[in-house]
């Protein structure tokens, strides 16, 4: 099952977001629906890493959270870097 935001759109990495009211970008997506190979999914069923370098460096939110985390708005699709 994809992650989203809360305005609706699916979750990618390279999005450039909004982490409280501050430019960011996702670094990393882990979605439950990948397997139980990745950390982040074992530990916390899943989530995003958000990249904001000015004030919080990196922010993981775990997937049951992302739904309702206020502090992350999608902006634009960005470039996943490969």
């Amino acid at each position: 099952m994809p992650l989203f935001y809360q305005s609706g759109e699916q979750i990618n990495r390279g999005d450039r977001v909004r982490l409280y009211g501050a430019p960011g970008e996702i670094d990393l997506v882990a979605d439950p629906a990948d397997g139980p190979n990745d950390w982040c999914v074992e530990r916390f069923g899943g989530g995003v890493m958000a990249v904001e370098p000015k004030s919080f460096g990196r922010l993981f939110i775990d997937a049951p959270s992302i739904r309702h985390y206020e502090g992350l708005e999608f902006v634009s699709r960005g470039v996943a870097p490969c």
